[in-house]
C-alpha cells in the first residue's frame, strides 16, 4: 500500500449534520477508499477532536451486537459534529484479517473461544490493523495535534514519531450487551483497551 492520496470530495448531510467527505486512495482505481469525514468548520490551528475507525460492515451497517463498533461510530459521529472534528474511516475489516476471516472467526467464538484465540485457531494475527493512512491523511489536511478519540492504546502509540502530536486521549466507551460482554472483557483484558468491563 502505498501514500493515500486525495481523489474526490464531496459535502455529505448527516444525521448529525454536514461533513465534507474526502476519498483517499494509493492507486485511484481503487474500489474501497479509506475515507475522511471533516468537519467544514475545523480548524487545524487548535488540537483537531479525531476518531480513527477501522471498517466494521457487520457492526457499523448491519448494528450487529457481537461488537461495539456500530455505536462507537454513532457516538463519534455526535461527538466530532459537537467539537467541529474529522472521523478517518479505514477499510481494514475485522482488525484487517477481512470479512471472509472475521466470519470464520465468529463461528470459532460460538465454540467457545475468544477473539485473540479464535484468531490464532485460524493462523490469523491477532490485530494486523496499521493506522499509517490515517497519520498520512491528517498530514494532508494539515492536522499537527489532535485529542484522539479511542480506547486502543495501539492507535495513540501510532503517533509516536509522527509530526502530529497526540495532545490527549478522550475515551470511546460503549455500555455492554449480553452478545459482546465477553468481546469487550477480551479487548480490555487481552489487548490492554482502556475499558471498564
Amino acid at each position: 500500500m502505498g501514500i493515500s492520496k486525495k481523489e474526490a470530495e464531496a459535502i455529505i448531510p448527516t444525521d448529525w449534520g454536514s461533513f465534507r467527505m474526502i476519498a483517499y486512495t494509493s492507486e485511484q482505481s481503487e474500489y474501497v477508499p479509506h475515507v475522511a469525514m471533516v468537519h467544514p468548520d475545523i480548524d487545524v490551528s487548535q488540537p483537531v477532536v479525531v476518531r480513527i475507525h477501522s471498517e466494521c460492515l457487520t457492526g457499523d451497517l448491519f448494528h450487529s451486537q457481537r461488537c461495539d463498533c456500530g455505536d462507537q461510530l454513532d457516538a463519534a459521529m455526535k461527538e466530532i459534529a459537537k467539537s467541529k472534528g474529522i472521523v478517518i474511516y479505514l477499510r481494514q475489516e475485522g482488525r484487517g484479517i477481512g470479512l471472509i476471516n472475521k466470519l470464520k472467526a465468529y463461528n470459532k467464538q460460538d465454540e467457545g473461544l475468544d477473539t485473540v484465540e479464535a484468531n490464532l485457531a485460524l493462523g490469523l494475527d491477532i490485530d494486523s490493523r496499521n493506522y499509517e493512512n490515517a497519520i498520512e491523511i491528517l498530514d494532508d489536511l494539515e492536522v499537527k495535534s489532535i485529542k484522539l478519540l479511542t480506547n486502543n492504546p495501539d492507535k495513540v502509540n501510532a503517533f509516536e514519531g509522527t509530526n502530529i502530536e497526540v495532545v490527549e486521549r478522550i475515551s470511546l466507551e460503549i455500555t455492554a450487551n449480553d452478545n459482546n460482554r465477553k468481546y469487550l472483557k477480551t479487548k480490555q483484558d487481552s489487548l490492554g483497551h482502556f475499558l471498564n468491563i
